[in-house]
């Protein structure tokens, strides 16, 4: 299969910087190079912020999230399969959502709700607020410059894995039509949430991997894990069901700092996890 690795080096609109240095260290450690020696062919490109624009967290994530789009459009377009390596969730959801153009479904790992909005978040971490943009809470003005975006329904996404939210962002969750799939139920849940997503002929799903939806135990994959998460023989199964199930349009591979795991075993983990993304996909444009 062809594929196209597409690096967002950013956190917070930062390049290089604490998770920002996850997508170039997962091209330094050989991902493209493991995906060719599995059958791939595989094409790498690096999104940069635009050099007349003032970095700001807000206006550089939106930046981002638009040249993502465009290039997961253009990627599908020459029959390659995006998979994004991002910093942030926000820049890798909102790019490739708005890039397929017709995704019908979500899956999202992550260990957070990421559904804050302005009026709810108690850290003012706009990547907390990413699905909740996507879904059209908040932001609707920026997300709309998006090439090809267009907010996306709540009964669309399941969210698998998270157990650390803001109380308000837990209420928000709980009001909405996001399906939940705490860490315990992830056999039985997925699979429900498999058989109510099931896209139809209208459009694939994305695959969002946020690498903190794992377990500390496996690695320390920045300073927002938390306990009580999937393994990664928890996360490799699930891929493999959604793909199995489902068309893929897009993945990405998110929020991985090296510096906090001074042995390196998140990245390893995120090298077999990229790898074991794009040889469960059975994918044409």
């Amino acid at each position: 299969m062809q594929v196209q690795l597409i690096a967002v080096p950013y956190d917070s609109g930062r390049r290089g910087e604490r998770m920002g240095a996850g997508p170039e260290r997962l091209i330094e450690a050989g991902l493209d190079s493991r995906l060719a020696a599995a059958g791939h062919q595989v094409c790498v490109q690096t999104i940069e912020a635009p050099e007349d624009a003032w970095r700001a967290e807000i206006r550089t994530t939106f930046d981002l999230a638009g040249a993502v789009s465009r290039a997961v459009s253009q990627a599908i377009a020459a029959g390659r399969f995006p998979l994004v390596l991002s910093g942030n969730c926000g820049p890798a959801a909102l790019g490739c959502v708005a890039g397929m153009r017709n995704a019908s479904a979500v899956y999202w790992f992550d260990a957070h709700g990421d559904f804050n909005t302005p009026d709810t978040s108690i850290g003012g971490f706009l990547d907390g607020m990413a699905m909740a943009t996507m879904t059209g809470r908040c932001w609707p003005a920026l997300a709309a410059a998006i090439p090809g975006f267009a907010p996306l329904a709540e009964s669309c996404v399941t969210l698998l894995g998270a157990r650390d939210l803001d109380p308000l962002e837990a209420a928000a969750l709980d009001a909405s039509d996001v399906r939940l799939v705490p860490p315990a139920d992830l056999r039985t849940g997925l699979r429900s949430a498999i058989e109510a997503l099931r896209p139809p002929a209208a459009g694939p799903a994305y695959l969002h991997l946020d690498l903190d939806v794992m377990d500390p135990s496996e690695g320390r994959v920045n300073i927002y894990a938390a306990r009580g998460g999937l393994s990664r023989q928890d996360v490799a199964w699930a891929v493999a069901a959604i793909a199995a199930a489902t068309p893929l349009g897009a993945a990405a591979l998110t929020a991985l700092d090296p510096a906090a795991d001074p042995e390196g075993r998140p990245v390893e983990t995120a090298l077999a996890l990229g790898v074991a993304i794009i040889n469960a996909v059975e994918w044409s444009p």
